[in-house]
């Protein structure tokens, strides 16, 4: 049992981030994810870290792919919308609360932007997921 736990935490840090990083579209991050932690799975378990680590890193893929660099710029060169607070901690890949208004980046529609605590986030608006942190 130790050694599957091991497997799945290998296969997320080393598979998932790794090819995740690769899906800028916001459509194939959770296939990219899964092929990743397959391969660096198998390669560290053989069979069962195989199907361990894609299932890992699928569940991993679309939430780490951080915003283009473009984006970021743009977000930090904006003015900040009102700021709100919310009680939950702000982590990336998870996603805001409904209270919270996101603001369209300009010249990006697969990105949003919120100030929540005082702090800026990019958010994935479909799904509502903190892509990155700004400080």
């Amino acid at each position: 049992m130790r050694k599957l736990v091991f497997i799945a935490a290998a296969a997320a840090l080393l598979g998932g981030p790794a090819i995740a990083q690769n899906n800028n579209d916001g459509n194939g991050g959770a296939a990219a994810g899964m092929a990743g932690g397959a391969a660096t799975g198998a390669i560290i378990g053989g069979p069962v870290g195989a199907g361990v680590g894609a299932v890992v890193g699928g569940a991993l893929g679309g939430a780490l792919a951080p915003p283009p660099p473009k984006v970021v710029t743009t977000v930090q060169q904006m003015p900040p919308p009102p700021s709100v607070v919310v009680q939950e901690r702000i982590v990336v890949g998870q996603p805001l609360p409904e209270t919270v208004v996101l603001t369209p980046v300009p010249e990006a529609p697969d990105y949003s932007v919120a100030v929540v605590n005082d702090q800026r986030v990019i958010v994935e608006p479909r799904s509502r997921r903190v892509v990155q942190i700004i400080n």
